[in-house]
């Protein structure tokens, strides 16, 4: 669980220092839209809705990556969903300190989130 909400605190860390820069998608329901009022925006333009439909999905993947791992039909790590193991180094040293560096990285974020969404 904690590398799973590391790795979204990452992505929500970089996604909100971006739209606070100024950064947007092309559309005009996403043009002066601050990143407080955007989940509201969008629920209005109806944005969320597709958008949670994909987070289901991909939950749904995970819980049946969860179940079957452990029954042992399959081997997986923790975090590991099939995808992306191309990119990790293939000296296993390399790759110890590569999933240690996410780990490290995924709490600093988590912790980065909290600081934003409570100053804001």
């Amino acid at each position: 669980a904690e590398l799973k909400h590391g790795r979204v605190c990452m992505l929500a860390t970089v996604g909100w220092i971006a739209t606070d820069s100024g950064l947007r998608f092309a559309g005009d329901m996403f043009q002066n839209v601050s990143t407080i009022e955007a989940h509201n925006k969008m629920l209005e333009a109806g944005v969320m809705a597709p958008l949670l439909a994909g987070v289901a999905v991909v939950e749904l993947y995970g819980g049946w990556l969860t179940l079957n791992g452990f029954e042992e039909r399959i081997k997986r790590e923790a975090g590991d969903f099939f995808i992306g193991k191309q990119v990790l180094p293939k000296d296993p040293e390399q790759e110890r300190l590569m999933r240690l560096r996410e780990l490290e990285n995924g709490r600093l974020a988590m912790l980065a989130f909290s600081g934003i969404c409570t100053q804001a």
